[in-house]
């Protein structure tokens, strides 16, 4: 089922989580990744002088240290034009080809949606 905008409700809410994200800590990228259970995992970009990770790996990270077996779902919010090649890989490794990554502006308003293949 799809909402006004034509979007599942569920993967609005996966982009507004992630936006969320980017918001609350100042960062450049918020994501969310939704599980085969229907959990969501929320991250920010991590920036320290010994780790670097988007905010997708982190939440693709954050759902494999959970225990989730698969994603269904992932969202980024970023400035950028199209999900970074190792953010897709993060979600195929987890979630397979199929899986699709939302992208969103910085308003939320999604861009483009991409199988992680």
């Amino acid at each position: 089922m799809t909402d006004s905008t034509g979007i599942d409700p569920e993967d609005t809410k996966i982009i507004t989580l992630a936006r969320s994200a980017r918001a609350r800590n100042g960062v450049a990228e918020g994501a969310a990744v939704r599980d085969e259970t229907g959990r969501t995992y929320v991250a920010g970009t991590v920036e320290l002088d010994s780790l670097k990770l988007t905010a997708l790996q982190t939440a693709v990270a954050m759902a494999v240290a959970s225990g989730a077996r698969s994603l269904e779902a992932a969202a980024v919010v970023s400035a950028a034009d199209a999900p970074a090649d190792a953010d897709r890989a993060a979600v195929r490794d987890l979630g397979g080809p199929d899986t699709p990554v939302l992208l969103a502006g910085p308003d939320g308003t999604l861009k483009s949606t991409t199988p992680a293949g």
